[in-house]
């Protein structure tokens, strides 16, 4: 989950334009156990908290500018929204990670980190670099770190020495990267390695998907539950239907790729009722689509065969490769046997951690996966097939 919450909340804006002062930002109610409860609720396993956005305020006790939580009438100045989250997510048993953008209006400073002159970006390198040490040393392991935007300077002695397990969007240290779009959908097929020296590094998508690439580099899908980042007060129609979070799960998650999706505070504090309701609701399908199959297997080989005591309707088919041996499978089919023949029910490509394909529901006495195409002996650490009941 994402949860992006900065003075631009208290604006109605994606932007923070700066016209709100630190003395008048004060969400009395902020509760992150709240924030945790919503994302165990969905399913997720960490939180991406948007620490400093590119307004430039930040939510912790930072040294490096006056433009931060210690000048808010906030817990008297002395609040910190990175250890709370930090202590609701240890005491849940979710993963933490934290946003911190290189652009910052505050200073003037434009994506990716660059200042308009060598001194102000000496300066500003300094602080950056302080501000990155400060959120991977007081607040616990790190999960994953974002740049969004990418950074124009390196921060790789830093983060190997603070946070080398952790894993990093965008920037020249990046190993994962952005799929593409806000959307939350991966395309098909969405390949996890990439050609090292096609593009820039930190500045691949999934669109540099290549099954034959030398860098595992897999996708993140980052998307909204609403049709914003921030929250706002003119757009709760917009909060997206189980129906709506499901598609993008089975094209993202249902892809080999991660979805991460935003949730965001209001000014209180809180994550509102109908987002927290709807993001329980999503959690609750998934496990109700895929928690349990109608059956399933495992093996390695070119062909998985499974049969039920007797017929079923099933609609859809899960395949997971085991990714430590690499992405192996290039094409397959998916086939079940209907009335003593056998009918191709899906087919593909790329599977890599998790693909999930969808069919309209038929009823077969037995189902079988076939790889007609691969780069090495195929490893399935999962083919299942369920009966969602779906539209």
């Amino acid at each position: 989950m994402f949860i992006h919450f900065a003075p631009n909340t208290w604006q109605d804006k994606e932007g923070d334009d700066l016209s709100i002062k630190p003395k008048d930002l004060n969400p009395k109610k902020l509760d992150t156990d709240q924030w945790v409860a919503v994302a165990k609720s969905m399913g997720a396993k960490y939180i991406v908290f948007v620490a400093k956005h590119v307004g430039g305020f930040c939510w912790w006790q930072t040294e490096t500018t006056d433009y931060s939580v210690k000048n808010t009438p906030w817990k008297g100045g002395q609040g910190d929204v990175m250890a709370d989250l930090a202590k609701s997510c240890k005491k849940a048993g979710i993963a933490l990670g934290v946003y911190l953008s290189p652009r910052d209006d505050y200073f003037k400073i434009v994506t990716g980190g660059k200042a308009k002159t060598p001194e102000a970006q000496a300066d500003y390198e300094a602080k950056f670099r302080i501000q990155l040490t400060e959120l991977l040393t007081k607040y616990g392991d790190i999960e994953e770190v974002w740049f969004d935007g990418s950074l124009v300077f390196g921060v790789k002695d830093i983060l190997d020495k603070h946070a080398p397990n952790a894993v990093v969007f965008q920037g020249p240290e990046a190993s994962i990267r952005w799929v593409g779009n806000e959307h939350g959908f991966a395309p098909d097929p969405a390949w996890n390695t990439v050609k090292f020296g096609a593009k820039k590094w930190g500045n691949f998508t999934a669109a540099d998907g290549d099954p034959n690439g030398d860098r595992w580099l897999p996708n993140e899908c980052d998307a909204r539950i609403r049709n914003t980042w921030f929250w706002r007060t003119d757009n709760l129609e917009t909060l997206k239907s189980v129906d709506d979070l499901m598609e993008m799960y089975e094209l993202s998650v249902g892809r080999s790729s991660t979805l991460l999706l935003n949730n965001t505070p209001d000014p209180s504090g809180l994550i509102p009722e109908p987002d927290a309701k709807r993001s329980a609701e999503f959690g609750a399908e998934i496990k109700r689509r895929y928690k349990y199959p109608v059956i399933d297997t495992a093996g390695t080989g070119t062909e998985l065969n499974m049969g039920p005591s007797s017929p079923v309707t099933i609609d859809a088919a899960m395949i997971q490769e085991d990714i430590r041996k690499g992405e192996r499978i290039r094409e397959y089919t998916v086939e079940g046997l209907v009335d003593g023949e056998w009918k191709v029910l899906s087919k593909g490509t790329a599977i890599g951690y998790k693909k999930i394909d969808r069919f309209p529901a038929v009823e077969v006495s037995q189902i079988r996966l076939i790889v007609s195409k691969s780069a090495a002996n195929p490893i399935i650490s999962k083919f299942a097939v369920f009966n969602t009941g779906a539209k």
